[in-house]
């Protein structure tokens, strides 16, 4: 006699064509995040004439909750998938490649949707043995700072729910095998941008300027100091400049100077942390080298934290 959990990997089994369509289907469309209208359409459409209840949690936005609700009572158990894209250019020769210019599925969550739609179909149809609740969280926005998880919970989609699992693709990971960890796994993270505002002047004459371009150089080296010099080396934290911009000619001093950069951490405490080191930094530029200067700074994700108990349950 085949148990519940026979049952749903028979089910997954014959799956195995559908979700592979559906990720390319998706691979071949992808949307940037906030911008995935015929993405979060071809889902919703995936679940039309399915026993299960439909929500869009935020208005205004294409995230997708669908409820299956199983035969027996028990818990809800939320499974959660991410379907926005990167603008990056593709550049495979794959027959199903991105069909639009500049955007693409770079971070797998082609891969993240196709395996969730697929689960809940399989759900569906072993529905009536299902203890509970289970909630299929189709996510917008996820790589963008602040991201859409933020507003699907402030919307109270998850309010009740008891436990809730996610995966992600791990292309250096061989085939077969799920990595896990249990406590502290992926790395909390928030972006910054920085301005500077000097005095420019011609390369002959600089002690007539405030170079904005020197003042930004200390401070991308200061930066580095954050983690070499300031975080316990037991700790876990990164400090990374992504993009300096500072236009001008070979003659000229500039007067401006714009820097990208993201900070990630094992420990939100020590994000806070890390955010007041690069006030100071900020600070010290500021007098040291008579900018302007406007820090931008946004805390995004959360660390994540693998619950122990119920990463034993799943592994």
């Amino acid at each position: 006699m085949m148990t519940t959990l026979d049952k749903l990997f028979k089910a997954l089994e014959d799956r195995e064509h559908m979700m592979i369509d559906i990720r390319r289907h998706l691979h071949e469309h992808p949307e940037l995040s906030f911008e995935e209208e015929e993405t979060g359409a071809y889902i919703k459409d995936f679940y039309k004439g399915k026993d299960v209840t439909m929500t869009h949690p935020v208005e205004g936005q294409h995230a997708l909750i669908v409820d299956i609700e199983g035969g027996k009572p028990g818990k809800t158990i939320a499974l959660r998938a991410d379907f926005d894209a990167l603008p990056i250019q593709e550049e495979t020769d794959l027959p199903f490649k991105s069909k639009n210019d500049g955007v693409m599925h770079a971070c797998g969550h082609d891969v993240h949707t196709a395996n969730l739609m697929a689960l809940a179909d399989a759900l569906i149809e072993i529905k009536d043995e299902l203890p509970g609740t289970i909630r299929i969280v189709h996510q917008h926005a996820e790589e963008v700072v602040p991201g859409g998880a933020k507003s699907v919970m402030a919307s109270k989609a998850l309010d009740n729910v008891d436990e809730i699992y996610g995966i992600h693709v791990a292309p250096n990971a061989p085939p077969g095998v799920v990595a896990y960890t249990k406590g502290y796994a992926f790395a909390g993270s928030s972006v910054f941008t920085l301005k500077l505002q000097g005095r420019g002047g011609h390369a002959a004459t600089p002690h007539r300027a405030n170079d904005a371009l020197i003042a930004g150089t200390k401070f991308v080296d200061r930066a580095q100091t954050i983690v070499s010099r300031h975080i316990d080396p037991k700790a876990s934290g990164v400090v990374t400049i992504g993009s300096f911009h500072a236009p001008g000619g070979f003659n000229a001093i500039q007067n401006e100077v714009t820097i990208k950069g993201t900070i990630r951490y094992l420990k939100d405490e020590l994000g806070q942390s890390m955010y007041e080191q690069l006030q100071q930094i900020v600070k010290g530029i500021e007098d040291s080298y008579g900018v302007e200067a406007k820090l931008d700074f946004q805390f995004g994700y959360p660390v994540l934290y693998n619950h122990p108990d119920e990463t034993e349950s799943v592994v």
